[in-house]
């Protein structure tokens, strides 16, 4: 297969807006919604490729998966992909709600451990990032990542 005929990767911005569309998400639905929009488009479906961009979404705190659900993280723009308005009524999932505090607790403390890694390993580009997202987080939950982001400042 040339790979300009290959079907582009879901942005970030994109995973959320499909995870948004239904409130959250499991990983096995939004991959069936990735294989639908996949069909549409009349591309093949990767699920290994899904799998490595639901991935990257969650590292990049563009998705978040807190019991099981994938919901729409504090990184990310959520958009829709062509076609994806048309997936409420291709799939059999109805839309969800999700407790915010417990979602940003959980949120908080991945912050945390991920910034504890970052600082042990000294990795300054991940220090910057995470700098950024303790910003996105308090913005998006009802959280504070004072300390986190004292520390994370400290070191640059």
């Amino acid at each position: 297969m040339d790979t300009d005929d290959e079907a582009a990767a879901p942005t970030h911005d994109e995973l959320a807006g499909v995870v948004d569309l239904f409130g959250a998400l499991t990983r096995e639905e939004l991959r069936t919604a990735l294989s639908e929009l996949a069909y549409r488009r009349g591309d093949e479906f990767d699920a290994d490729d899904a799998d490595d961009a639901i991935d990257s979404g969650v590292e990049a705190y563009a998705l978040v998966e807190h019991d099981g659900l994938l919901v729409a993280g504090p990184t990310a723009f959520p958009t829709l992909p062509p076609n994806a308005e048309d997936l409420p009524h291709i799939m059999d999932v109805d839309e969800r709600s999700v407790d915010r505090a417990a979602l940003g607790e959980a949120v908080r403390e991945r912050v945390a451990a991920d910034a504890d890694a970052a600082l042990a390993g000294d990795d300054e580009e991940r220090i910057a990032a995470l700098l950024d997202v303790c910003y996105d987080v308090e913005a998006w939950a009802p959280v504070s990542l004072d300390g986190t982001r004292a520390r994370l400042d400290r070191r640059l």
